[in-house]
């Protein structure tokens, strides 16, 4: 019992020894310097880091977050350049898809255009030929208000074409009046001609 006492009181002796004669005194040594140091207005972590690099195995752990930061940049570096071709991709399809929809919107454009001049044209013509119209009736009503024997010369001296065209709008009576008068050969031929015209009118 006594001999285990001892060495209890040896390892207490011991630590009790080394703390007041080692680490005590080394916490308090480098309580003063970091005291004095911030005094003087030296940064204790940059000399501390200074000195660290010219030491081998304490420089390799300083060193080694450099180097990831340093890859870590060029990570970084590499990931903008990607985005910016992107970036660049992207804006080039856009541009075209804008050119595209511009050339449609031109194209319509021109269609509507042209759509408006020929809807204009359609009726200029159309209001011509109601003038046209109007003028022919005129002519017809001319011709039915003469005399069968005054209008049947007239006709006949006309092409054939002309003269079955009057012919065609006259009212029956006017009509057979007007074929009276004329040579049994003219009448003949354009009554021909006029009944071809309706038939063909009819189908």
């Amino acid at each position: 019992m006594n001999n285990e006492a001892e060495k209890t009181d040896n390892k207490h002796s011991k630590f009790q020894w080394f703390l007041v004669t080692v680490f005590i005194p080394a916490i308090f040594t480098v309580v003063v310097a970091t005291i004095v140091l911030t005094i003087s207005d030296i940064n204790i972590f940059t000399k501390a880091k200074e000195v660290g690099v010219k030491i081998p195995y304490i420089s390799a752990l300083l060193e080694e977050p450099k180097s990831r930061q340093s890859e870590n940049v060029n990570q970084q570096k590499e990931k903008v350049a990607d985005l910016e071709v992107r970036i660049a991709d992207q804006q080039s399809e856009i541009d075209a898809m804008e050119g595209l929809l511009d050339e449609k919107d031109e194209t319509i454009q021109r269609n509507d255009l042209e759509k408006q001049q020929l809807e204009t044209e359609i009726n200029q013509l159309r209001q011509q030929q109601d003038v046209n119209k109007r003028e022919y009736k005129d002519i017809i009503k001319t011709y039915e208000t003469m005399s069968p024997k005054k209008s049947a010369p007239i006709i006949t001296a006309m092409n054939d074409e002309d003269a079955v065209g009057i012919l065609a709008n006259m009212n029956t009576d006017t009509l057979a009046a007007v074929m009276e008068q004329m040579p049994p050969s003219d009448a003949a031929r354009l009554m021909k001609q006029l009944t071809e015209k309706v038939e063909n009118q009819q189908r």
